[in-house]
């Protein structure tokens, strides 16, 4: 009975108050050039991790899919813990090792409990300047990627994306994939994937993260313990600036009508990553929306292309996409929908795109808006996903941007500002396209690019 009469006392924060109770997030930049960022919370758990200035970006025709090469071989032993020795001792933490490979840059991570932070350094320490890169790991791990590059071949939102940079981005950088061919997999040796690590592992390209219970101070101490004698650049010199990837409105088609369901990718360059423009965009597609057929809802949802495509049975699901590079990017829509759909669901996405050019109202922005607020608020939960978001803003802004920043910013987007930033990067210019699957009734180019503006009488 005494249970019964107890009342909650505590009290549920506001949203201004949870934005202003976030922990700064410090950095310290040694005197190698490693930036050392941590955020420090009450949790028992922490997350470290590396985040690398590398990727798929910084490779040429002949060295495609080294970074990815690398990414496989980090796991695979170091010279002081060679073979399984090293994910053995991850996993007498109890931690998780994770990493992954993007076109600009490389992440490790582990996610362990806080007072096993110093052995956490030490061991990314150890992951990126003692990788033992053994000849017969390196071939074990070439069948292991080979098979990788097959199951990939099955993923075709995937394909369709990779398909899309090849042909905005065509003869650049960014038209390769992240993962390579499978003729450069073939024939990469260790000398290369040695290069790889010597040219772009290095203190000035990368970012020690932390997020949890760790202190910034300890973190600093156990960096300076472990990255200290890595050196600022590379045996030949530093890495060359990273070239202008242009942009070429133009399209590739991988027609296959065995397929069931045809994939669809559309798209006009975007903004690179610190443009303030992006998040203007991103409003853009908080209003179009996504849909997917298991969602609820029927025609009754708020985005009018989600409510189309429920009604007229235009496609199984559709996303927009704002992706941002160093100084470019791109803006626009993948679908799937069955082959004689296809033509529908693509007038029914450009116009709404011109809609949004044209026509884009303040209560859509204001939905878009609030939208954004939990998308972004989102972030706070758990220790990787902040761990994630220190390191990858310091190589993207140079910064960690405060949440309540981000939120001024959405703030101050209107009706007007979409509709004038949609102006700018969709009217009238010429999309990239790509499409894969049963695409017989996908426009021809000529009738696609009519469709980015309207006739006005």
């Amino acid at each position: 009975a005494a249970l019964l009469t107890l009342t909650r006392k505590r009290g549920a924060a506001t949203y201004a108050q949870t934005l202003q109770n976030i922990p700064e997030t410090q950095v310290t930049t040694l005197e190698n050039g490693l930036r050392v960022a941590s955020e420090e919370s009450n949790q028992p758990t922490c997350t470290v991790g590396l985040w690398i200035q590398a990727g798929s970006r910084y490779e040429d025709a002949k060295t495609s899919g080294a970074g990815f090469f690398v990414e496989h071989m980090a796991f695979k032993g170091t010279k002081k813990r060679p073979g399984s020795a090293f994910e053995k001792e991850v996993e007498s933490l109890g931690a998780h090792l994770n990493g992954y490979t993007s076109r600009e840059q490389t992440a490790f991570y582990i996610k362990a409990l806080s007072k096993d932070m110093p052995k956490v350094v030490e061991l990314l320490s150890d992951l990126v300047q003692n990788c033992a890169l053994e000849d017969s790991q390196i071939e074990k791990e070439r069948g292991v990627i080979l098979q990788e590059l097959k199951e990939m071949d099955s993923n075709l939102a995937d394909v369709t994306f990779d398909y899309l940079h090849a042909t905005a981005y065509q003869g650049t950088a960014l038209a390769h994939t992240v993962e390579g061919t499978t003729e450069n997999i073939k024939r990469l040796t260790r000398a290369d994937l040695a290069s790889y690590i010597d040219t772009h592992f290095k203190a000035p390209r990368m970012v020690l993260a932390a997020a949890g219970g760790i202190s910034h101070r300890e973190l600093v101490d156990a960096a300076k313990q472990h990255f200290t004698g890595m050196p600022f650049t590379s045996k030949e010199g530093s890495v060359p600036a990273l070239t202008r990837c242009r942009f070429t409105g133009s399209e590739i088609r991988a027609r296959d009508d065995a397929l069931p369901l045809a994939h669809i990718a559309l798209a006009v360059e975007g903004p690179g990553w610190a443009d303030p423009d992006n998040v203007v965009l991103n409003v853009a597609n908080a209003i179009i929306g996504r849909y997917d057929r298991t969602f609820g809802g029927g025609k009754n949802q708020s985005s009018r292309v989600a409510a189309l495509a429920m009604e007229h049975n235009l496609c199984h699901s559709f996303e927009p996409f704002n992706t941002s590079y160093s100084d470019t990017g791109l803006f626009g829509f993948h679908f799937v929908s069955d082959p004689l759909s296809v033509d529908d669901m693509m007038f029914c996405a450009q116009g709404e795109w011109m809609r949004l050019c044209t026509s884009t109202t303040e209560s859509e922005v204001t939905r878009a808006k609030n939208y954004l607020r939990n998308a972004m608020v989102a972030q706070l939960d758990g220790t990787t996903r902040v761990c994630e978001n220190i390191g990858s803003h310091l190589l993207h802004y140079g910064r960690r941007i405060p949440l309540e920043e981000w939120d001024a910013r959405i703030s101050a987007v209107d009706a007007r500002m979409v509709r004038d930033v949609c102006s700018k990067y969709v009217y009238d210019k010429c999309p990239a396209i790509a499409g894969v699957g049963p695409i017989e009734q996908l426009f021809d180019y000529n009738r696609i690019r009519s469709g980015m503006y309207w006739v006005r009488l």
